[in-house]
């Protein structure tokens, strides 16, 4: 089965026909992606621009609950990874490199890390952990094995704005940067090959809607600027609460009612949608917006407004010079998500649309853009 690249849309165009893009090829290379979360592992193995497998390996509050930490899973979830590759019959000498997800290291520039063992030696007590940590380990163990390499690339820590975006107006506060640094970055590279054009060239905006919502200003192949998608910036997501006001949330710190860890939840997990309807699914939220909702229809209405909100802010800081607005991750699989945001900022760029998070192919296209010589890795 060869690479499916998401289809494109062009908002622009009265028949949405999507734009195909073509993969670079050269010598035949395979190369292994793992990608660890909190409850699954995702793997693939890519000959090419052709996934000879994916596959996502669930695992149960049972088997988790036998670990008394993230790290503790190392030996058992690279078990399992082997034992599904002997079970396809991918010979481990076949393979060309090994690329993981990147962990919550400390902030770097974007773009392709050989997995060392400083980066080792963080990831493994870095806190808090998480399950993408061990993305980056179960890849150089068993690429040690195979005498090939093991990288990393775009992770979520990437930070490579300009300095006065890191400003806040408290001395002792400084921004910090958590984003979709992975699916940004590829979709963007996607869509310049599809115009045939270099990423390097591009001034795009470009939002993930996800659990998160990250809204980025590429500026020649750089994020200049974004907001954090974790804690407490940018728009109303599913599971975040967005920018908040500062007084107010000053406030419920210290009315006494709640707890730290309660606040914590607040923004991150029990927030956004979930907080203003009880739901975190758009689709079963946009259902019931459509057929007269009124509470789902406002609190989708606040999560579009929000991301354009946001989008308009990113267009400021490219000058107005905006090429192209890109928007992706599995919330942009609604069609009716896609419409509202639209509404509001097409007038700035044309807008294209590249549904789903593409994370196993995004980490093979930077394998096979290092191994084909388009880039080279760089030294955590």
């Amino acid at each position: 089965m060869r690479i499916k690249f998401t289809p494109s849309i062009n908002c622009q165009m009265q028949d949405c026909e999507p734009i195909s893009f073509q993969g670079a090829q050269s010598n035949s290379f395979r190369v292994l992606v793992i990608n660890t979360g909190s409850t699954s592992t995702k793997i693939a193995v890519y000959q090419d621009d052709e996934p000879i497998i994916e596959q996502t390996l669930a695992h149960s509050t049972e088997e988790l609950s036998r670990f008394g930490n993230v790290v503790e899973q190392l030996e058992w979830r690279q078990q399992i990874i082997l034992d599904n590759l002997a079970a396809e019959n991918i010979a481990m000498d076949s393979l060309s490199a090994v690329i993981g997800r990147g962990g919550l290291l400390r902030p770097v520039k974007s773009g392709v890390y050989r997995v060392n063992q400083k980066m080792i030696d963080e990831l493994h007590c870095c806190t808090p952990q998480h399950a993408s940590n061990l993305s980056a380990i179960i890849a150089a163990s068993i690429a040690d094995k195979c005498q090939i390499s093991a990288y990393i690339a775009d992770p979520i820590v990437v930070d490579e704005r300009a300095e006065v975006a890191k400003i806040c107006g408290i001395k002792q506060i400084r921004s910090r940067c958590i984003f979709h640094a992975l699916n940004q970055k590829a979709t963007a590279r996607i869509y310049a090959d599809e115009i045939g054009e270099c990423y390097e060239n591009l001034n795009l905006v470009v939002a993930h809607m996800g659990g998160g919502i990250s809204v980025a200003a590429h500026e020649k192949g750089v994020v200049v600027d974004v907001n954090n998608a974790l804690d407490g910036e940018g728009p109303i997501a599913p599971e975040r609460a967005g920018t908040l006001p500062a007084g107010a949330l000053v406030d419920m710190c210290f009315s006494g009612e709640y707890t730290h860890q309660q606040i914590n939840s607040m923004i991150v997990g029990k927030a956004g949608l979930v907080s203003l309807t009880g739901c975190n699914s758009v689709k079963e939220l946009c259902d019931k917006a459509q057929a007269g909702d009124a509470e789902a229809e406002m609190a989708i209405e606040a999560m579009c407004y929000t991301t354009a909100k946001q989008i308009g802010a990113m267009a400021t800081v490219l000058k107005g010079n905006v090429d192209a607005i890109l928007l992706t991750g599995g919330i942009t699989n609604s069609k009716f998500i896609v419409e509202q945001v639209s509404g509001y900022c097409r007038y700035i760029a044309p807008i294209r649309v590249y549904p789903g998070e593409n994370e196993l192919m995004a980490l093979a296209m930077n394998a096979m853009r290092v191994l084909r010589g388009q880039t080279q890795a760089q030294d955590y």
